[in-house]
């Protein structure tokens, strides 16, 4: 259903937490690893553009190393467009609000950084999977740069461009010229180029 209907765009925020089964049979998640890989294959058969993002929790309480490592080879195996990554900490009424937050910080730490190397360098592969590309750019507001005008690709992915603040509102044709890890640069497309 998710591709044929229209007015969805091709984004879709689908959190997971862990990677790891007994991680987030913990977390009382509700799915395992292969139920969320089987529904990933499923949305990006039916639509192979789709931009996946996400939420990870480091360091929940008992997370070893190894329940980590299969955090980092999910992320690998998915490669996310972009992810939410946290550290644990206790929340008042969760199930976990009661265990004991066993998990050195220096450890949450370390894993944190290293999801967040790992996420960095996945954002920046989907990023330059536009370049060369005309987008439809959503046209959302001035750019912090002046003479520039920020919208977004019907992905999600914030877009720099050229141009002026009557243009907010309109879905414009821009030309991705180039890819950093957090936006997109281009060119607005005029008629007849």
């Amino acid at each position: 259903a998710f591709a044929e209907l229209d007015v969805l765009m091709p984004y879709l925020h689908l959190p997971v937490q862990s990677g790891s089964d007994r991680i987030l049979k913990a977390m009382h998640r509700g799915h395992d690893r292969a139920h969320y890989l089987r529904l990933v294959e499923r949305l990006r058969e039916a639509c192979p553009e789709l931009a996946l993002s996400s939420d990870f929790i480091v360091g929940f309480p008992g997370e070893t190393d190894e329940d980590f490592e299969q955090t980092m080879a999910l992320a690998r195996e998915v490669g996310f467009d972009s992810a939410f990554c946290f550290k644990y900490s206790p929340r008042p009424g969760t199930p976990a609000a009661h265990s004991e937050d066993d998990v050195p910080e220096s450890v949450k730490d370390a894993r944190l950084q290293a999801l967040l190397a790992l996420m960095r360098e996945s954002s920046r592969r989907a990023h330059e999977r536009h370049v060369g590309r005309v987008e439809e750019v959503l046209v959302e507001k001035p750019s912090r740069s002046e003479g520039d005008m920020q919208g977004r690709t019907p992905d999600f992915k914030i877009v720099h461009f050229r141009g002026r603040p009557r243009q907010v509102g309109h879905i414009l044709p821009v030309r991705i010229t180039e890819a950093y890890g957090q936006s997109l640069r281009g060119e607005l497309v005029l008629a007849g180029d």
